[in-house]
């Protein structure tokens, strides 16, 4: 686990690091830590991209603590992902607390993508996070403003031209 950290650039997110980032433990700290403080500083509005996020640590207690507090009015969360099959089987917490706050989540799937091409990333408008190989859980955060907006309209293309609605709140049955 070995991240690089240099100093922020912004009070906004002094708590977190920026620069490369590599390993697995780090990965999913790093989503902690980003969640906790979107909690702390009220970010608005938060994008989480993945295949699949088997490697997330979505149904930690902590995580869904993070986003309980940070679920308020006018908040929105957008998540991308190729199925939500592994967030299903792995993160059921997650899938219980996505259910109480449907109003505020778009959840965009891409089925027919390659898992390759979706972008495994954390977005918002003070900060990033970009793993860039997943496989190796190696990637950069940042709140550069050109790391920001390439990320931000990376992830914008994805939602609204290559994907659609998936990972219903509830499921209906007959």
């Amino acid at each position: 686990m070995t991240i690089d950290p240099q100093p922020p650039q912004s009070n906004a997110v002094q708590m977190l690091p920026e620069g490369r980032f590599s390993g697995r433990e780090a990965f999913q700290q790093l989503v902690r830590d980003a969640l906790a403080t979107a909690a702390r500083e009220g970010w608005r509005e938060i994008i989480l991209s993945d295949a699949d996020f088997h490697d997330w640590p979505l149904g930690e207690r902590a995580v869904i603590e993070s986003l309980q507090e940070w679920a308020r009015g006018g908040r929105r969360l957008t998540f991308l992902a190729c199925n939500y099959n592994e967030v299903i089987r792995r993160h059921a917490r997650l899938v219980r607390w996505r259910t109480t706050w449907d109003h505020i989540l778009t959840c965009r799937a891409c089925p027919a993508a390659d898992p390759l091409d979706i972008p495994s990333a954390i977005w918002s408008p003070q900060w990033v996070l970009h793993r860039l190989d997943p496989d190796r859980c190696a990637g950069v955060t940042g709140t550069e403003p050109s790391r920001r907006v390439l990320l931000q309209e990376v992830l914008g293309e994805w939602v609204r031209s290559k994907s659609a609605p998936g990972f219903p709140a509830t499921t209906l049955g007959l």
